[in-house]
């Protein structure tokens, strides 16, 4: 599964998400802190943990 990572405008703290990818394409963010709605992704390295080993 993917992890995105958010900022929250309304109270400015960073969090980290992992979801599927028709979780995040639902647009239902919200920051853990606050609860609010108002976040903004972060432009990061694209990062997936799996449970298959390489």
């Amino acid at each position: 599964m993917p992890t995105y990572e958010f900022a929250c405008m309304k109270c400015d703290k960073p969090f980290t998400l992992l979801m599927s990818i028709s979780e995040y394409e639902k647009k239902d963010v919200q920051c853990p802190a606050c609860k609010s709605k108002e976040v903004k992704q972060q432009i990061t390295p694209f990062q997936t943990k799996t449970s298959r080993k390489s």
